[in-house]
């Protein structure tokens, strides 16, 4: 999986087209992110205890990778990812400005 925990992402397509956020998790079995005040869903909340009441939760739900695009930390710009494989390492850069993403 190209995106990584920490990335700042766009979203291109679904409800929430066009907001950007970071990712907060990353699930690559189902190859899909979890992006912080993004395809907010609401979750209603049962009491626990006596005397408690329930609650209406909005939380982010996991969206598939292939709906958002990374931005890139130097040229600010939506882009791809790219990898460069250089003496014992694998880096990730910007297909757009050519620099290392880290």
């Amino acid at each position: 999986m190209r995106i990584k925990k920490g990335d700042q992402v766009e979203i291109i397509a679904g409800k929430s087209k066009g907001k950007k956020g970071q990712v907060l998790k990353v699930f690559p079995s189902l190859e899909k992110i979890l992006v912080e005040k993004a395809n907010l869903i609401k979750k209603h909340v049962k009491p626990r205890r006596e005397g408690e009441k329930g609650q209406i939760m909005e939380m982010p739900a996991p969206l598939d990778v292939s709906n958002v695009m990374l931005v890139c930390p130097h040229c600010k710009k939506k882009t791809r990812i790219g990898y460069v494989i250089g003496d014992k390492s694998k880096k990730r850069i910007c297909k757009k400005c050519q620099k290392e993403i880290n």
